[in-house]
């Protein structure tokens, strides 16, 4: 039998939207030789419930664990209700709050009649509660409809887990349906795919086809057919698709050929369904469509307002200028002057161009412009990024508090969605978004809604670096349109005149790259060698920037691609062994070929906000315990992020790796004072202008290049990146 502790629900501490819950139980039995010493005891415990009712009884089917910051915790896969078995429980159980009215005497005289099986027997037979003394009809109507609820929700959950669903899954549907569960499987099991979150169409196709859908079925195909929209959309960033291409899609998905699709049909439902959205043969999914349309309206509705007017604004600069001895340029200028007057300014460059600079200069103006104190500025400004690290380095570049988009919208992770919205908008006036390369469609279109009308705009960054990971390309897409306002920043400050870090990242953007990328500078150098001979060379740089005492937060390695003799998973390997080398010291714990180790650099590949760690962020194995010596009986890995200490179990290892090496995707919206970037012909399906441009941009003060000058020079020339389909350009032209 699977572990168990039985016992009694005592409350809950925490619960979620979805249905989790941190709550308190008393343990009275267990089968777990782990949970023996808790008998009689209060523990806490986690997991997904449909509701659970204070002092009842339950079997919690799961595993003890160690929580790092909250301590010990029984994790709760499956449960039973028990309901109550002996006379003095049942009588308990019928007297208590959950049946308003029944006293413990009219309770007593239940069970006297009814005997020790009264509970089944109402559910089964409600009628004999009519030959109960003294018990009102109203009364006894009541007692069934509360039982037969209280039975409802364990048996929908045990139904829906039956059919193959994991427990968040039914938990999830349960929430949603309620006592209409079964009948909406039943009905059309593929419509849960659209309304219930995180349940996708590849998790709920197996359990329908076993329910006797055919393979042909409309309610199939209709499903799979927006599946494989979105698919495609997130695969390859688009906003808009071709009817070829979904059709071919859905029928790959459906397992089944083209032409045993009744495609058109099923599409043109969807369209008069209002899921899909037809525009001169181009197939958006609605909310697409709806986010494209909302930015526009947004954009053109800040470009109709009139613009502010400050007296004297050229003197203020002159002031701030002398105050913080500093020479804006032309640009620089013009791009401080619009932003403050203009109620939605583009600005762009590259790296080194001054982008950082105007931001500090816009937030001090504003301040003495409107004459705020720091609490006026706070209520006023919003400064914001789409990641941490970009947030924070913004921050520390203004000495003003800046957030991410998420947490300004106040994002529930539990429901997925934003507090802030357009049913709740925020009252900033002053608004300035940097890093907007990353942001998506939906993102920026959820900012937007949060936004009042009563805004000035500011949206800074730099379209030549990698798009968005989710469909649209919302920088681009402004700036082309040319209806925004956008400064072009282009003049380079360089540390000296021997740098060359900015110059070639306009070279590269330009596709003009000069003989200088071989030479060797101040802040740069090209190591030329052979793909056969990275390895080696790398290794060796390594040991010398180790010697020159950078440590993990510091620097940065780079390539492009996971495989291959020169991909990251193999030169994480050996770069453990400079960085990291084996020691009797550091306790080490092999999964697979990959070995952790005591000290390694980390990269969390994953957002898990419970532990207040998030995808790329980076950090360093703090402790590894074996299973033979963990409390949980399992091993357990500990990562350090900065201060900030997250534990690891073995369900969770697949959520980390090595990072001495990282690819360029995961380094975006981050700087580090040495990057080295390996790169070779065999990287070839990964070597593009906007990927190699996002590398070397990343550098604050040294960049080493090594490998292939061949390879480096194909992909600076090579702009054959996947062209996304997207039309905000269009809508905001019109």
């Amino acid at each position: 039998m699977k572990p168990y502790i039985k016992g009694t629900y005592r409350k809950s501490i925490f619960t979620s939207p979805q249905g989790f819950v941190i709550g308190l139980f008393k343990v009275r039995d267990t089968n777990d030789e782990e949970m023996a010493n808790y008998l009689n005891k209060t523990i806490t415990f986690t997991g997904y419930f449909p509701e659970l009712k204070e002092d009842d009884s339950y079997l919690f089917y799961g595993e003890p664990f160690e929580h790092p910051r909250y301590g010990f915790q029984y994790q709760v896969d499956s449960f039973e209700h028990v309901k109550p078995e002996d006379k003095d429980g049942i009588i308990e159980f019928l007297s208590s709050d959950l049946f308003p009215g029944i006293g413990e005497k009219q309770a007593s005289k239940i069970v006297e009649l009814l005997g020790p099986n009264t509970l089944d027997i109402i559910l089964q037979h409600p009628e004999q509660l009519d030959l109960v003394p003294k018990l009102s009809k109203k009364k006894a109507e009541q007692i069934i409809k509360t039982l037969n609820q209280y039975e409802e929700s364990h048996k929908v959950i045990v139904y829906l887990t039956d059919l193959g669903f994991g427990m968040r899954d039914a938990l999830s549907i349960y929430n949603l349906y309620k006592k209409d569960t079964i009948s909406k499987i039943e009905h059309n099991i593929y419509e849960m795919v659209e309304e219930v979150e995180e349940l996708t169409f590849k998790k709920v196709d197996p359990i329908g086809l076993h329910f006797g859908i055919e393979k042909d079925d409309e309610r199939r195909i209709k499903a799979c057919i927006l599946y494989s929209m979105m698919e495609l959309c997130f695969q390859n960033g688009d906003v808009y698709l071709y009817p070829n291409e979904i059709k071919e899609k859905t029928a790959f998905n459906l397992h089944l050929d083209a032409e045993e699709i009744d495609f058109s049909s099923c599409l043109e439902e969807l369209v008069i369904e209002d899921k899909i959205y037809v525009e001169d043969d181009k197939y958006y999914l609605i909310q697409f469509y709806q986010a494209e349309m909302n930015i526009a309206n947004k954009v053109k509705t800040l470009l109709k307002k009139p613009p502010m007017k400050y007296k004297k604004l050229d003197a203020q600069i002159d002031a701030l200028e002398k105050e913080q001895g500093i020479l804006y340029n032309e640009k620089q200028r013009e791009a401080i002057k619009k932003s403050l007057e203009q109620n939605i300014l583009i600005i762009t460059g590259g790296p080194g161009t001054g982008k950082t600079t105007i931001i500090k200069a816009i937030v001090e103006l504003y301040q003495s412009l409107n004459h705020l104190n720091y609490d006026g500025l706070v209520s006023e400004i919003a400064l914001l990024a789409p990641t941490g690290r970009a947030s924070k380095r913004m921050s520390e570049a203004t000495n003003y508090p800046a957030s991410t988009i998420h947490r300004f919208l106040k994002w529930n992770k539990d429901s997925n969605e934003f507090r802030v919205n357009e049913d709740n908008k925020d009252h900033s006036r002053f608004i300035i978004v940097d890093e907007v390369s990353m942001i998506d469609l939906e993102l920026f279109d959820s900012l937007l809604k949060g936004l009042t009308n009563q805004i000035q705009l500011i949206l800074v960054g730099d379209f030549h670096q990698l798009p968005s990971v989710g469909p649209g390309q919302i920088l681009k897409d402004m700036i082309e349109s040319d209806v925004i306002d956008t400064i072009h920043l282009d003049f380079l400050y360089r540390q000296d005149e021997n740098s060359y870090i900015t110059t070639l990242a306009q070279e590269i953007k330009n596709n003009d790259l000069s003989e200088s990328y071989l030479k060797t500078k101040s802040d740069y150098r090209f190591f030329s060698c052979q793909a056969s001979s990275i390895k080696k060379n790398l290794k060796h740089l390594c040991e010398q920037v180790k010697e020159k005492g950078y440590d993990y937060k510091r620097m940065q390695v780079m390539a492009p691609m996971y495989r291959g003799e020169n991909g990251i998973d193999a030169l994480n390997k050996e770069l453990q062994d400079v960085f990291n080398p084996k020691s009797e010291e550091k306790q080490e714990l092999a999964l697979g070929e990959v070995i952790f180790r005591e000290q390694d650099k980390i990269l969390q590949l994953v957002n898990m906000p419970d532990d207040n760690v998030f995808n790329g962020d980076i950090g360093y194995i703090s402790n590894i315990i074996p299973a033979n010596k963990s409390d949980s009986k399992k091993a357990e890995i500990y990562v350090n992020y900065d201060g900030n200490v997250v534990k690891y179990l073995p369900k969770d290892f697949s959520k980390i790796r090595h990072g001495f090496v990282i690819t360029i995707h995961k380094s975006q919206g981050s700087e580090f004072e040495l990057v080295i970037i390996p790169i070779c012909k065999s990287y070839y399906r990964m070597l593009y202008r906007k990927l190699i441009y996002t590398g070397i941009t990343r550098a604050k003060k040294k960049l080493i290049l090594i490998g292939e000058p061949e390879a480096f020079l194909y992909s600076v020339q090579n702009e054959q990146e996947i062209k996304r389909k997207t039309s905000l350009k269009e809508k905001l032209e019109l």
